[in-house]
């Protein structure tokens, strides 16, 4: 009698309930706990916010601090999340791939507008800057790579919704919901319309006066949002860089980008396009 076959989710699923992996559930725990805590922790609040004893929370902290995912500052005894894992998303290839080529298109946009610009993935119910740019000239303003913004409080993170197939808007809104315990905006798929109609996202900063937020989607071959070029535009004296000029070099940094890394856009496409040959009318006698 042949043996049904399980897809790889079951026997995950499977393995989960008959192979518990408790140090391992305690050391992501660990993790994180300090991915929200950019002040550090001592290991008797880590035992009290994670209800484990500080004898085994200690044996776990040294474990990472010896592997390079935690630090701990000599002055206070606090323990504080590394760079280690920005560094090894970052060397994931096609995050590392998306990163190398935007770098000299983000160059270019920044000393054409001079503006700053940073691109974004979604990360869970999170956006991460992976890459960033600084204006040439000051003041400016810039939001740093490696920072996680709110998905619902940043255009780079409704961009990217705007520009996905329902089901993975639906699953990243729902991590959203789970991590913060927030509501969702009541409006929020008639803004995602709006967005996907017009291509693009515009609207004030949600932290910053002043600051106008504008982004672009990064595309992958199927024609979904894999990033979000963002310009946060600060309007300065004696500069003749508007809005409408951000927007028309934001989208063609977009496009280069989505070009470069083998994506799809709608708009490439249509430009692509050979123009249609009309049958020439003969000529009278």
């Amino acid at each position: 009698m042949a043996k049904a076959d399980h897809s790889d989710t079951d026997i995950l699923k499977t393995a989960k309930r008959r192979y518990p992996t408790p140090a391992l559930e305690k050391g992501l725990d660990i993790l994180e706990l300090f991915a929200h805590e950019p002040s550090g922790l001592t290991k008797s609040e880590v035992a009290r916010r994670l209800n484990r004893t500080v004898s085994e929370i200690f044996r776990m902290l040294l474990c990472l601090e010896d592997r390079g995912y935690i630090s701990r500052s000599d002055e206070d005894e606090r323990f504080r999340l590394s760079l280690k894992l920005f560094r090894m998303a970052l060397e994931y290839p096609p995050t590392k791939r998306l990163t190398s080529e935007a770098l000299p298109i983000m160059g270019d946009l920044v000393h054409q507008l001079n503006q700053s610009c940073h691109l974004g993935v979604l990360e869970g119910g999170h956006v991460v800057i992976i890459a960033q740019a600084d204006s040439p000239v000051s003041p400016g303003f810039y939001v740093k790579a490696g920072s996680i913004v709110d998905l619902m409080h940043a255009a780079t993170g409704h961009v990217i919704l705007a520009h996905l197939p329902p089901e993975q808007r639906n699953r990243a809104v729902e991590m959203w919901q789970h991590q913060t315990g927030n509501r969702v905006p009541k409006d929020l798929d008639e803004h995602l319309e709006k967005i996907k109609e017009q291509g693009y996202e515009e609207r004030d900063s949600y932290q910053m006066r002043g600051v106008v937020n504008i982004s672009y989607p990064i595309l992958d071959e199927g024609g979904n949002a894999v990033a979000g070029l963002t310009v946060p535009y600060l309007a300065r004296l004696e500069d003749s860089t508007t809005p409408k000029a951000v927007r028309a070099a934001l989208r063609e940094a977009s496009l280069k980008l989505t070009e470069a890394v083998g994506g799809n856009h709608p708009a490439v496409q249509s430009e692509k396009k050979p123009a249609k040959k009309t049958a020439r009318e003969p000529k009278p006698l």
